[in-house]
C-alpha cells in the first residue's frame, strides 16, 4: 500500500505533474483538432480541478479560457449531484452561458471526472471554439441576433458519455445542428481525446503517491497561490479608484475599485443593461475577464489556480450587460468581458504606472468569413481573431502585432494554412503605419491583413471595439488608432465595418482588416530623435509626420 507523505518535495512532484498533465491535454488535442481555430491558433485551453471544481492546474491556451473550467464543473456538480450520476468514464459536455457554458455557444467545455476506485478525485476539462454549432447564420455569429436561441445548438451541461460509451444520439444531436458537421465531430472527439489522456494521468499520479497525499497537495498549492496573491496585493496602492468611459455605441461603463490588505473588489453593478443584441456577457465570463487583470497585477508569472483568485471579489447587476440574463443573445460577450478588463486597466494605469502601460487595441477583432469552398463544394469558415497594438510604457515603445489582453497564449493562422483549408487566398498582411499612438515612447503598431475571395456569395461576419473610441494615451501622449474593416469591392467601392453580420462577398472582392496602434506614452516632441530616425528607416512614418508630429529635423 502506498504510504501517505505531504512534504513539501513531494507535493511539489504532484503539482508540477498536474501541470504537465494539462500541457499535455493541450497537446493532445491540438494534434487531433480539425479546426485551424484550435491546431494553429489555439482557441482553446485546458485545466484541471479538485473534486470540488476548484481550479488546481491550468495548461496552456486563452487566458480567459482557463477561468471558464472551474466554473463549468461546479454547476456540472450541482446539477449531477445525487448518488450514482457521476461515474467513472463519464464525459460532460456545456456550451450555454447559462448553464455552466460561461462564454457563448461556440465554445464547447468538455469535462471528466476522474476517480481512484469508487473516489471522485479531480476533473478534468477543456474549452475550444468550435467553427459552426448552428444558428441564424454560418458560423453561429449573429451581429444583429436578439436572442441566445438565434446563435446555435445549446447544450446545457448534459452527459455525452456514460461509463466510456457514447450515449445514442447525443452526438447525432450536435452534429446535424453544424453546417459542418464532420470539423465539429472532430474537434470534439479532440477534446474527449484529451480529458481522457489527463484522467488517466491524474489516476496514475493519485495511486503512486496515495489519494491523501494528492489531495493534500492541491490544497496545498492553492493556499500558495493565495499567499503570493496576497502579497502582491498588499505592494499596490490602496484606495477607491473610479472611471466613466464612453464605449464606442455610445454606452457610458462605469468601475469602481476598492484596494485594501485582503481584498480586491471590481463593482460593475452600475452599467447599462443588457444589450438588445448579441453585446452581453454571463456573470461568469465577466468574472473571468476580472481575474485575467487581477492576476496581471498581482502575480503574472506563477501558475493560476483557485487560490490565486480568493481576494478578489467581482460585484454585477443581473440583467446588466456584464451580467445578461436569459434568454439574451451573447455571441460578441467576448468585445464586453475586454471593455470590462480594459476599464479597469485604464482605471488604475495612472495609479500603477510601473505595472499598466497605455491602452492597446484592445478587442478581441474576431472576423468571420465563410461560404461554400470553390474548390472542394463544401461549407468553410474562416474564423480569425487579429492582432494589433499594444501601449507605449515609461521608457519603452508598445508592442506591434500581438493579441489582445483576455487573448494571449494564441497564434494568427498562418496564410499557408488558410489559403489550403479554406476558400480564399491572403493577399498581404503588414504592419499599419497609420498616424496614431505618436509620443516620447509610441504605441506599438497593429496590421493590414488582405483576405481577396475566391467565390461569389461569401460572407463576412465581424464584431470590432475600439473603432470610434481609441486606445487611450498616457502623459500627453497621442491616442492610439482604430480597429475596423474595408470591403474593397471589385468595382472599386469601399465600404467600412466594425460590427456586421452577413455581409455579402464576391469572388475578387477584397476584405481588409485593419487594427489600431496602442496608445503613447509622453510629450511627442521629448522623443529621442535618434528613434525617430529609427522609425523612418523602418518606415513608421514619413520624414514629413516626423518633422510635424516630434519636431524633428531629418
Amino acid at each position: 500500500m502506498t504510504s501517505v507523505s505531504h512534504d513539501p518535495i513531494t507535493l511539489e512532484i504532484i503539482q508540477n505533474s498536474l501541470q504537465a498533465t494539462a500541457d499535455e491535454m493541450f497537446a493532445a488535442m491540438r494534434k487531433t483538432a480539425m479546426s485551424s481555430i484550435i491546431y494553429e491558433v489555439l482557441d482553446m485551453g485546458t485545466g484541471i480541478t479538485d473534486a470540488k471544481g476548484q481550479l488546481a492546474s491550468s495548461g496552456a491556451g486563452i487566458p480567459g479560457f482557463i477561468g471558464v473550467l472551474d466554473k463549468s464543473v461546479k454547476l456540472l456538480l450541482k446539477k449531477f449531484g445525487k448518488p450514482g450520476q457521476i461515474e467513472p468514464g463519464d464525459v460532460f459536455i456545456t456550451n450555454d452561458p447559462y448553464y455552466g457554458g460561461v462564454t457563448h455557444l461556440n465554445d464547447l467545455v468538455v469535462c471528466m471526472p476522474v476517480f481512484v476506485g469508487a473516489r471522485l478525485i479531480a476533473w478534468t476539462a477543456n474549452i475550444a471554439h468550435n467553427s459552426d454549432v448552428g444558428g441564424k447564420s454560418p458560423g453561429s455569429l449573429s451581429a444583429d441576433a436578439t436572442e441566445i436561441f438565434q446563435e446555435g445548438l445549446r447544450l446545457p451541461a448534459i452527459k455525452m458519455i456514460s461509463k466510456g460509451d457514447a450515449i445514442p444520439g447525443i452526438f447525432d444531436i450536435i452534429t446535424v445542428n453544424s453546417r459542418m458537421p464532420d470539423f465539429l465531430e472532430g474537434d470534439l472527439w479532440a477534446a474527449i481525446a484529451s480529458v481522457r489522456i489527463g484522467a488517466k494521468r491524474l489516476a496514475e499520479l493519485a495511486e503512486k503517491y496515495s489519494v491523501e497525499t494528492f489531495e493534500a497537495a492541491m490544497a496545498s498549492f492553492m493556499n500558495h497561490g493565495e499567499k503570493i496573491a496576497l502579497a502582491e496585493l498588499a505592494k499596490l496602492p490602496k484606495g477607491t479608484f473610479e472611471l466613466t468611459e464612453e464605449q464606442d455605441d455610445g454606452r457610458m461603463f462605469n468601475v469602481k475599485i476598492t484596494i485594501s490588505d485582503t481584498e480586491f473588489v471590481i463593482d460593475l453593478r452600475d452599467n447599462p443593461d443588457q444589450d438588445s443584441g448579441p453585446s452581453n456577457a454571463g456573470h461568469d465570463d465577466t468574472l473571468v475577464s476580472m481575474q485575467v487583470i487581477f492576476k496581471a497585477l498581482t502575480d503574472p508569472t506563477s501558475p493560476a489556480n483557485e487560490g490565486s483568485f480568493r481576494p478578489l471579489k467581482v460585484l454585477t447587476r443581473e440583467g446588466s450587460c456584464f451580467h445578461a440574463k436569459e434568454p439574451a443573445a451573447v455571441g460578441f460577450y467576448y468585445e464586453i468581458g475586454i471593455r470590462g478588463y480594459d476599464l479597469v486597466w485604464r482605471c488604475l494605469a495612472p495609479h500603477m504606472p510601473e505595472k499598466l502601460p497605455a491602452g492597446h487595441f484592445s478587442s478581441i477583432a474576431g472576423t468571420f468569413i465563410g461560404g461554400i469552398h470553390p474548390d472542394t463544394g463544401r461549407q468553410y469558415t474562416i474564423i480569425e481573431p487579429q492582432i494589433g497594438g499594444w501601449g507605449a510604457s515609461n521608457g519603452r515603445d508598445g508592442n506591434s502585432a500581438i493579441f489582445s489582453g483576455v487573448h494571449g497564449e494564441t497564434y494568427n493562422c498562418p496564410a499557408e494554412i488558410s489559403e489550403a483549408r479554406n476558400g480564399l487566398f491572403v493577399d498581404r498582411m503588414e504592419l499599419n503605419t497609420d498616424p496614431g499612438g505618436e509620443g516620447k515612447w509610441t504605441g506599438g503598431h497593429g496590421i493590414r491583413l488582405d483576405y481577396r475571395i475566391r467565390r461569389d456569395n461569401s460572407f463576412l461576419t465581424l464584431g470590432y471595439t475600439r473603432s470610434r473610441i481609441l486606445p487611450w494615451s498616457l502623459d500627453g501622449g497621442s491616442e492610439g488608432s482604430a480597429n475596423y474593416a474595408l470591403v474593397m469591392r471589385k468595382d472599386g467601392s469601399v465600404e467600412r465595418y466594425a460590427f456586421a453580420s452577413g455581409v455579402r462577398v464576391d469572388t475578387d472582392d477584397v476584405i481588409r482588416v485593419i487594427t489600431g496602434a496602442g496608445g503613447g506614452v509622453g510629450n511627442p516632441k521629448e522623443r529621442d530623435p535618434e528613434l525617430v530616425r529609427e522609425d523612418i528607416l523602418n518606415g513608421f512614418i514619413t520624414p514629413e509626420r516626423a518633422r510635424e508630429v516630434y519636431a524633428v529635423e531629418i
